[in-house]
């Protein structure tokens, strides 16, 4: 009896599971079928799930783009702030996790608070004071108030790579000393490949983080050759005029595509780099 029971609680908690699942993924799922149906009846048919019409041209017309540039650019924009973005993110909060894990230097407890700090004041609040120090130096309409940040490292991840750098032993630097290692071979070729995890999990939710960045590019960017994905998105939707809901949807639905194929080649990192990183009970 105890037998079917179990299995009678493994197929209900499946099934739940599932559930809620599908309500979580159905917004993607109808923005899929919605990529194929015509414009004017995208809106009015929110209850039907698949298109009257199957329209495979509204993929070309979102490539198309609008004011002369089209989607290429866009992505490729995209890209350039990302993967800049994700590299300095990375570097940056790696040394300074290292800093605070391993080297005594006077007032790192009082930095490490400070940089604590951070994580607790609104994005909203420094908008103003960026923006204003980013125009006075003519950044303005450029990649650089996008990425330049970035390489200052973020507080989220250097707490992540310091949890990990704890779990392993301190005898290990302590040998490579010994040996005649210095603080920078000692970082470079001891204990980053042993933070390997680490390093992935802060590089895949930074690609998450930058690439769905909407605001920054919008206070930034100025020019449609300089917009990002996210911007150009945006501008699909005009409460002026007619909108193209079919192109818009998908262009949506490619812009999905790189963080789909990052998570299914990526997923077992970001597992991996949680779970060893201290931060589990």
């Amino acid at each position: 009896m105890t037998q079917y029971k179990r299995a009678a609680n493994t197929v209900v908690f499946h099934v739940v599971v599932c559930a809620i699942g599908f309500v979580m993924i159905y917004p993607l799922i109808w923005m899929f079928f919605s990529s194929f149906k015509e414009s004017s009846l995208v809106l009015s048919t929110v209850d039907e799930l698949f298109p009257r019409e199957w329209r495979f041209d509204n993929y070309a017309k979102g490539w198309s783009g609008f004011g002369g540039t089209t989607f290429t650019t866009f992505f490729k924009n995209s890209l350039i702030v990302t993967i800049i973005s994700v590299v300095g993110n990375v570097i940056a909060s790696a040394m300074a996790a290292y800093g605070f894990s391993r080297i005594r230097f006077k007032g790192r407890g009082f930095f490490f608070i400070c940089m604590m700090i951070t994580m607790m004041v609104p994005s909203q609040v420094l908008v103003v004071p960026q923006y204003i120090i980013f125009n006075g130096l003519g950044w303005v309409n450029t990649f650089l108030p996008l990425t330049v940040p970035e390489w200052g490292g973020r507080a989220f991840f250097i707490f992540l790579i310091m949890q990990f750098i704890a779990g392993i032993p301190k005898e290990l630097d302590e040998a490579a000393e010994i040996d005649g290692c210095g603080k920078i071979r000692l970082f470079t070729q001891i204990m980053l490949p042993l933070i390997k995890p680490a390093l992935a999990t802060s590089a895949i939710f930074s690609f998450y983080w930058k690439w769905d960045d909407f605001m920054g590019s919008l206070l930034y960017l100025n020019t449609p050759e300089n917009y990002t994905v996210s911007i150009a998105l945006k501008l699909f939707s005009d409460p002026t005029s007619v909108s193209d809901y079919g192109a818009m949807f998908a262009m949506c639905v490619l812009s999905l595509l790189p963080v789909i194929i990052l998570f299914l080649l990526t997923q077992r990192y970001i597992v991996e780099g949680i779970s060893m990183s201290g931060l589990k009970s």
